[in-house]
């Protein structure tokens, strides 16, 4: 059941807009009432509540039944490395072909971009009687192709090659027959005209779908498990749990990959705004809002590297975790990961009294890591942190793998730590439960 519900996800989530509607749709189908930052909050013990910042970050919380605002969060991130469009996309190359000029986003594999089948997918603003309207937009076919040159023009291909991203990685949109065809065929997608098209985010993405495989169908290939795993799992989690102590929370959040400093970002105030309202909107006050960091948690969720079977050699030599071998703990000495012993201890009775498997990770000690959103969120709103994720195969490729049986330990995971009570009786000491 929940590796159908992934993969229908993933498909439908071709950018971080896509992927929030997504998320936006199975929330209200659950019973997640919408909040808008622009208006007065009110709400009631035990409500369930969204709110969206830029269309392409969610925040989704339970009102507290107990009136205790004792937190317990999961963070994710809703985009992935990605090629964007620039805003006069057509480039003419000597009158026969069309391409589109792009420019990359995050760090990806450059070379798993090219030789497959690409389409477009993102938002266009548009100009209403009234103002400004958002409008998502999915070219739902084969559209484009980045294509290799041929190795008889490139004998050292595969001696190790260096991508240029203005000059290798342009996708190929037709023939000179389609010039002034890329604008028009937005302006179609969204439903107006050229002129109506007054602003856009919109980016490459692959058409391969996801596929479920091995012997056991034991594992599962996609492009954007990265993060949209966790995302997925954490608002299933969410919608799973009952909590009858304290304010679960699952946020997703935009431009990870790009450092989190935007304002639907990590690095922004929007989970402090949250928290903020709706323990104003629930009766409690700024002191109330103070003392609620100390008896919250946050689990940062972002996939981890799975020991590569071509490659044992990169992965420490007793930190090394599996896919399929449950929940992944992460920790790093430079806090690159946000865990410590207290997070790590809190999660691990959680994860041990609910008989959900995990694993620990750190990075080989001559290796520096990628860092993760939850010490960045930690700079607006300090909470004991873990940092958590599922171990993943060709992170940052376009089209990566991870195990089918860790989408089950994620979400129980989860939701057994949505459900019990943390408290901090005092600096260092904790109740559990």
């Amino acid at each position: 059941m929940y590796i159908q519900g992934l993969k229908d996800f993933l498909q439908n989530a071709p950018s971080a807009f896509h992927a929030i509607d997504e998320i936006v749709k199975t929330l209200e189908k659950a019973g997640f009432s919408r909040l808008k930052e622009s208006e007065k909050w009110s709400l009631v013990p035990g409500g369930k509540y969204y709110v969206t910042r830029n269309l392409s970050s969610v925040i989704a919380f339970q009102a507290p039944k107990d009136g205790k605002f004792a937190l317990r969060i999961a963070a994710s991130h809703s985009d992935s490395p990605v090629f964007k469009i620039k805003e006069n996309a057509e480039i003419d190359v000597r009158g026969k072909y069309v391409l589109l000029n792009t420019e990359r986003y995050g760090g990806m594999i450059f070379s798993t971009w090219l030789d497959k089948p690409l389409s477009v997918a993102g938002r266009v603003l548009v100009k209403t009687e009234k103002g400004v309207e958002t409008r998502l937009v999915n070219i739902d076919r084969d559209l484009l192709v980045i294509p290799n040159v041929a190795i008889h023009m490139n004998r050292s291909v595969n001696e190790g090659y260096k991508y240029n991203p203005q000059t290798d990685l342009t996708p190929l949109f037709g023939d000179n027959r389609v010039k002034g065809g890329f604008k028009k065929l937005i302006a179609e997608s969204a439903g107006v005209s050229e002129e109506d098209v007054l602003g856009s985010d919109l980016y490459l993405y692959s058409r391969v779908s996801p596929s479920v495989w091995g012997l056991n169908d034991e594992f599962i290939s996609s492009a954007r498990l990265d993060d949209l795993e966790c995302a997925y799992t954490t608002v299933q989690a969410l919608i799973e749990a009952n909590a009858e102590s304290g304010m679960p929370v699952a946020a997703v959040f935009d431009n990870e990959e790009v450092g989190s400093t935007t304002k639907q970002g990590a690095d922004s105030t929007f989970l402090t705004d949250v928290i903020k309202r709706a323990v104003y909107a629930l009766g409690g006050d700024e002191e109330a809002f103070m003392r609620l960091a100390s008896a919250s948690v946050m689990l940062s969720c972002d996939n981890a590297h799975a020991m590569h079977p071509n490659h044992p050699e990169f992965s420490d030599s007793t930190n090394t975790v599996y896919m399929n071998g449950g929940i992944v703990i992460k920790e790093s000495a430079n806090q690159k990961y946000t865990s410590d012993g207290a997070s790590k201890a809190i999660l691990r009775s959680v994860l041990s009294a609910n008989d959900v498997p995990f694993q620990f990770f750190a990075n080989r000690s001559d290796m520096l890591g990628g860092g993760t959103l939850g010490n960045i969120s930690n700079s607006h709103f300090s909470l004991n942190t873990v940092d958590i994720g599922l171990a993943q195969l060709s992170m940052h490729s376009s089209w990566e793998t991870a195990g089918t049986e860790d989408v089950g330990h994620m979400i129980r995971g989860v939701k057994a730590f949505y459900e019990t009570p943390v408290q901090m009786n005092e600096d260092g000491e904790f109740l559990i439960g």
